[in-house]
């Protein structure tokens, strides 16, 4: 990776910029475990990181973020509240999405402190006044709500659990939406396999597929089928549930009318309530750290096409036109978001809320140039 002084520069004047608010300066190995990845995102991630064997550590990944470095190694032994910076490369195959560089600085900044709502305003302030001399675009968003919605919705744990996995995949998400809801008819060869499951009696599928099918035992695949059958006889969700959730998806406004749209929906999605409670106690947060939230723009589904961490608030800042239009085909120059669920996990049962975000120092330094 060739870094220009002028990026290079900027990396370390917003690096430094970090280290002014009291956050430890951390390294993270370029080489991690892939086994950690796997674990979280499974092994969709094989598609967007390098990952290489090792003849003694196994398979490895190099460094996709800093953020699970980091959160393991504050859940080993860091106290709260703490503050982190921290300054290298990324890697990250770009192909999905365009000509994008898959090798690229980062600049990042992250917050564990069990106040949240102060924690996101502190982070998002933050990166506001530091980027502001570029007149970028912000735009926010709540996976909190989103996943709320979908577990107040009055059908199978196991539909509800096929949401909540797929909520990172809009297209993916959409269409079991639309099948769940009713709205969509089956894949002619899904139909077909219901049709042959229907016909044949557990011990007969269990014999059609052996005692092994790939990775798979015959007991297995039975278990397999008879979930498809049962889900296949689940009523679709209720037309008033499903409307509320797809006028949530695509909920676009400035965030003070936003809140007001999710407190009229709320009792009729009873669910939401304490995801808008966070939202409504950040707005105040935001504000008393003079960000104006009545232009802040806010989508519902914000942040649904990163990495999947992200479990409450998100934002990014984008280049935009003289309209405040935003260029979808360029990278933001930068991100964040909260990921409380990812404390947890790497924590082996101890968690604390955490939100962090990082800055593209090239893109920044090219727009400066400009």
């Amino acid at each position: 990776m060739t870094v220009t002084p002028a990026a290079r520069a900027e990396a370390e004047a917003l690096f430094a910029a970090f280290r002014a608010t009291g956050a430890t300066a951390v390294e993270a190995d370029i080489l991690q475990p892939a086994e950690t990845l796997l674990d979280l995102y499974g092994e969709d991630i094989r598609a967007r990181a390098y990952i290489t064997q090792d003849p003694l550590r196994g398979e490895m990944v190099l460094r996709p973020d800093f953020t699970v470095p980091v959160v393991q190694a504050h859940m080993a032994g860091g106290a709260d509240p703490a503050r982190y910076c921290y300054i290298g490369p990324v890697f990250r195959k770009q192909d999905h999405i365009g000509p994008r560089a898959s090798e690229y600085l980062q600049v990042g900044f992250e917050v564990f402190d069990r106040d949240a709502p102060q924690a996101d305003a502190e982070v998002f302030a933050l990166f506001a006044g530091l980027l502001a001399p570029l007149g970028l675009q912000a735009l926010t968003g709540d996976i909190g709500i989103l996943l709320a919605a979908i577990e107040g919705l009055s059908t199978t744990p196991r539909r509800k659990a096929a949401l909540r996995r797929h909520v990172w995949r809009p297209r993916r998400f959409r269409a079991l939406l639309d099948r769940f809801a009713g709205r969509a008819a089956l894949p002619p060869a899904r139909a077909r396999l219901l049709d042959h499951l229907r016909s044949a009696a557990p011990e007969a599928l269990m014999a059609e597929a052996g005692p092994q099918i790939g990775l798979r035992s015959g007991a297995e695949v039975a278990e397999r089928s008879a979930a498809l059958l049962e889900d296949a006889d689940t009523p679709p969700i209720a037309a008033p549930e499903a409307a509320l959730l797809y006028d949530l998806l695509g909920l676009a406004a400035p965030a003070d009318a936003a809140l007001a749209h999710l407190r009229g929906i709320a009792p009729l999605m009873p669910a939401i309530t304490p995801a808008v409670d966070r939202f409504e106690s950040r707005l105040a947060a935001l504000r008393a750290r003079g960000i104006d939230t009545a232009s802040l723009a806010f989508e519902a589904s914000h942040g649904r096409t990163t990495l999947e961490y992200y479990d409450g608030f998100v934002f990014t800042f984008h280049r935009a036109d003289q309209g405040g239009a935003i260029d979808a085909a360029l990278p933001p120059v930068a991100s964040g978001g909260r990921y409380d669920a990812l404390t947890a996990i790497l924590g082996q049962g101890r968690s604390i809320p955490a939100v962090g975000g990082i800055i593209r120092p090239a893109v920044v330094a090219d727009l400066k140039g400009a």
